[in-house]
């Protein structure tokens, strides 16, 4: 037992000192490129794409930057930040943007701030600290809604260049998502309907391509099926001036899904960060809402004095370079512009992967999850990751309580035993919240594979779940 424990420590220990090592060179290169695509992207488009490299922004008051009709962010000194939305009544809305677009401490604006607070205390450092409510406005957001609020036409180009501009990777209808739905061929009335929705950079095929075919026909006569690809993800719309907020991501599956096939009641399926899509649609329509099944949801109980957001962030991208999964999730929360240089590469480039990877396995192998993978901008996937799972912190306990509390559906939750990207903790953490809640363990699997490979065990499951309601 001590020789093991001798073990344990001596790879914690190792791995720390190589994340360290990592990770520095991680955050020195992160600067580097914040240059280098600003100058690209003047060269290509006359105008560099802002970004949020920058965590200080200067001060305005609201009513410098608020006009009717339009949206801004804007963020109170010390609190969270806002997208401020006026209506034709000009009402306020306020919409949580999550603060870790902006404030991701690295190990260089550590440094600075270390030797900046030393300086302080030393007296050879003077500023003058201001405590008043003046709301401070993110530079990158200002930029990035100025065209879309006054018409001028600023917002970038779409796609850019550093996105595909192929067919399959650009929507050909901008206001809805791409949905792909089974309904019975005869085209008689069906009793159920149920909703599908991936994960962080997936699709639809997730479900078409595992779920779908593995169900009974008895159950394809009675339901109607959709799986939607999300805003920015497979072949959706991809704005550019979008910040994928929870509720443009909600707004988008009612319009596309909800109202365009008219749903009056429907069970809910979801995986990863879709599991908080679901929650909030269950929140929102809870009377249609018959059942959530929700797979490896990312739920961490925040403790009281914790900041909600900055703690999911550590919790989701450790900045350790093990295991793997942790190491690419890192790269993705933690930097924008190694991350935009991923989607560069494989990305743009996606048709060159695919076909060499078909050559590869003799085409043998299925690609669908490296078509959804693929199939997405860097813009959506970076706003989508930080404003849902790490700005939606606050939101999950508010939920999962309405859940409980005010919604008879059925809730059945499954985790992988062996998921190094979601603990099962959050599972036991969703069970704990909802006690009527059925938490499902699976052995031997991760965060792909509690689906994936048993798509016909689980297919079995979700019919004796629907079944279920109706008993």
């Amino acid at each position: 037992m001590g020789v093991r424990s001798g073990f344990v420590f001596t790879g914690r220990v190792v791995n720390d000192v190589i994340s360290f090592i990592v990770f520095t060179f991680l955050d020195l290169s992160d600067v580097l490129l914040c240059f280098v695509y600003k100058f690209v992207d003047y060269v290509i488009e006359a105008e560099w794409k802002p970004c949020y490299c920058s965590s200080s922004s200067p001060s305005f008051s609201p009513k410098d930057v608020i006009t009717n009709g339009g949206k801004i962010l804007v963020s109170e000194n010390g609190g969270s930040s806002k997208v401020v939305s006026l209506s034709s009544s000009n009402k306020l809305h306020l919409e949580e943007i999550s603060d870790t677009l902006y404030s991701r401490p690295s190990l260089v604006s550590d440094l600075s701030r270390s030797a900046v607070d030393g300086l302080r205390k030393l007296k050879l450092f003077r500023c003058r600290l201001t405590t008043t409510t003046t709301f401070t406005i993110n530079s990158t957001i200002v930029q990035m809604l100025h065209g879309k609020i006054h018409g001028h036409g600023s917002s970038p180009p779409s796609p850019r260049w550093s996105d595909c501009g192929c067919k399959a990777c650009n929507s050909s209808s901008p206001e809805t998502l791409f949905v792909r739905a089974q309904c019975p061929k005869d085209g008689r009335a069906t009793e159920e309907d149920v909703l599908f929705i991936h994960g962080f950079i997936s699709s639809s095929q997730f479900w078409t391509e595992t779920v779908f075919p593995n169900l009974s026909e008895e159950t394809k006569a009675r339901h109607r099926l959709f799986a939607v690809d999300l805003l920015g993800f497979g072949r959706s719309p991809k704005p550019n001036d979008s910040l994928y907020t929870l509720r443009e991501h909600v707004e988008m599956i009612e319009r596309s899904v909800l109202e365009q096939y008219k749903v009056k009641s429907f069970h809910i399926v979801a995986h990863s960060l879709g599991t908080i899509l679901a929650l909030a649609l269950a929140v929102k329509y809870p009377a249609a809402v018959k059942s959530l099944t929700l797979l490896a949801p990312p739920y961490f109980p925040v403790a009281k004095g914790e900041c909600g957001t900055q703690y999911v962030l550590r919790k989701v991208a450790p900045r350790r370079v093990w295991p793997v999964i942790a190491l690419g999730a890192s790269v993705a929360c933690w930097y924008e512009h190694l991350g935009r240089t991923v989607c560069l590469v494989l990305c743009k480039h996606h048709r060159i992967w695919e076909l060499a990877f078909k050559l590869v396995t003799f085409n043998r192998v299925r690609t669908y999850l490296m078509d959804g993978f693929f199939c997405h901008t860097h813009n959506a996937s970076w706003h989508t990751l930080h404003n849902i799972i790490c700005g939606s912190a606050g939101k999950i306990d508010h939920y999962l309580d309405i859940v409980r509390d005010q919604l008879k559906c059925d809730v059945t939750v499954y985790h992988g035993r062996d998921d190094d990207l979601l603990p099962i903790h959050c599972s036991y953490a969703v069970g704990s919240k909802i006690p009527r809640a059925r938490v499902r363990i699976v052995d031997n699997k991760d965060h792909v594979t509690i689906l994936v490979g048993r798509q016909k065990a689980f297919a079995r499951e979700l019919e004796k779940i629907w079944k279920s309601t109706n008993c």
